[in-house]
């Protein structure tokens, strides 16, 4: 078994992977108009879904989607016209034999293409899977080295990156490939780390489509709080106390709770910590509700129900971004050094809390002064900002000129203005 993990190891080392794409990603750019977009990993991810479909909104061009299976990433009818997938199952995540194969069916790809954009998300500080984060420079720094333009968009950058990370990603840049940060705190720790950035914010906040359905169906009229439990905090008994605790809080405040799953997968599954929660509550004692999704949402429902919210509890970023961009508080539990730089977006440092022991007694301060009136009006007028700032990942490229056509409906702010603004 030893002996097979370092065959495997040998065949996924970067100066491999950068040899063989300089032997095979030897296309350059021919004045196409499709756009190529390498996705993150996806399947049971909403964020990840959210990214993609974000950029193809962004955009009047076609799309084409690189992803490890077709099962990774969801089209939604209303961009069925305009995007793709093209499932390169071994380009980001295989060995040297396996992206072989795939670097010469992306070249086919790039025939057409006049643009290359990678989403950066979290993935790029080798925070997660090293290899990959390594890959994804390296395919960016020999296509930008073949002359065509290559972005990374909206990434994190953490505050102790990984050293092969860092020099794969300072390689790229050298090279010419742009790099986006989506906060001012990765901005910070990448420039300290000696890597040429460009500001910018969450590729999600983007985002044009929104469907309230899925708010009327799980909420129905009453005044409700978002709650999402992630499964990277864990799901111990000490932990199902505090958020238990979270809730009970957010009954106090005269609201019925959904709980939503944001990510659905192996390692890190959202639905059973959800499910734990959801168990053994009846109607509280004031009456006062506790719902289950059971399943993931698609993003634009996620939006609906988030505008619709009075407040919004996650351990999820991209739920925080999806309900921010409507201007609803959303207490974010911090993992991997990226939720404080969202909330410096907002100056709402408060938004940000550490998880672990009384979790829920900072929970409940946190929604102390996010219930201020002024929060919302405050975060409307920020979430304007941002969304121009987040505008950068997609500038130069061919920018959204006409409206999304699709049959989702775009949910109001009103039925809880009275509450919650002054």
């Amino acid at each position: 078994m030893r002996v097979k993990e370092r065959v495997r190891g040998a065949l996924k080392a970067e100066p491999l992977i950068r040899a063989v794409d300089r032997a095979l990603l030897r296309a350059r750019p021919r004045g196409g108009t499709t756009a190529i977009l390498i996705a993150p990993p996806g399947r049971g991810n909403i964020g990840d879904q959210a990214l993609v479909e974000a950029f193809v909104e962004a955009m009047d061009a076609a799309v084409v989607v690189v992803v490890r299976s077709v099962a990774d990433i969801d089209i939604p009818p209303h961009l069925s016209d305009r995007m793709s997938l093209l499932p390169l199952p071994a380009l980001i995540y295989g060995t040297a034999i396996g992206h072989a194969r795939d670097a010469r069916r992306l070249s086919r790809a790039l025939r057409s293409a006049g643009s290359v954009s990678i989403i950066g998300a979290d993935i790029m500080d080798g925070a997660y899977v090293l290899g990959a984060s390594v890959t994804r420079a390296v395919v960016a720094e020999t296509l930008a080295a073949r002359g065509w333009p290559v972005r990374i968009l909206g990434f994190s950058w953490n505050g102790r990156p990984h050293p092969v990370a860092l020099r794969a990603l300072r390689r790229a840049a050298n090279a010419g490939v742009t790099l986006l940060v989506r906060d001012p705190v990765s901005s910070a720790r990448a420039r300290a780390d000696g890597l040429a950035v460009t500001d910018t914010a969450d590729l999600v906040f983007l985002a044009r489509s929104t469907d309230d359905a899925a708010a009327r169906r799980y909420a129905g009229d009453a005044r409700f709080a978002l709650v999402n439990a992630s499964g990277l905090i864990g799901g111990g008994d000490d932990v199902v106390r505090e958020y238990r605790g979270v809730i009970a809080g957010l009954h106090d405040r005269g609201l019925d709770v959904v709980l939503v799953p944001h990510v659905s997968r192996a390692g890190a599954d959202d639905v059973p910590l959800c499910a734990a929660l959801a168990a053994g509550w009846a109607d509280a004692a004031n009456g006062r509700r506790v719902t289950l999704v059971d399943r993931l949402l698609p993003p634009a429902q996620i939006r609906g129900m988030s505008a619709e919210a009075d407040l919004v509890v996650t351990g999820r970023m991209h739920l925080a971004v999806m309900s921010l961009m409507a201007g609803t508080p959303a207490v974010t539990l911090a993992t991997q050094g990226k939720v404080e730089g969202l909330m410096a977006l907002f100056e709402a440092p408060y938004l940000c809390v550490d998880p672990g022991a009384e979790l829920a007694a900072r929970v409940e301060s946190a929604l102390v002064t996010a219930s201020q009136p002024g929060t919302r009006a405050h975060l409307s007028a920020r979430a304007e900002r941002v969304r121009a700032l987040a505008a950068e990942n997609v500038h130069g490229l061919s920018a959204e000129r006409h409206p999304i056509s699709s049959t989702t409906s775009t949910a109001s702010p009103s039925a809880h203005d009275a509450v919650t603004r002054p």
